[in-house]
């Protein structure tokens, strides 16, 4: 019998953020039309690849 593949594994962060700095983000993603989950995961991509932000 076949199976399909897994989905995408999900794991929850918690960081301490400042208020200021997480509203703006919030903000700036929702005018541009992207999830804040994937402008961070994009980051932490970039990071593991190149060492840079």
């Amino acid at each position: 019998m076949a199976s399909t593949p897994p989905g995408a594994q999900k794991m929850k962060i918690d960081y301490i953020i400042d208020r200021k700095t997480y509203d703006e983000f919030i903000k700036a993603c929702s005018r541009k039309g992207f999830a804040p989950q994937v402008i961070v995961e994009k980051l932490m991509r970039k990071f593991v690849d190149t060492g840079q932000i």
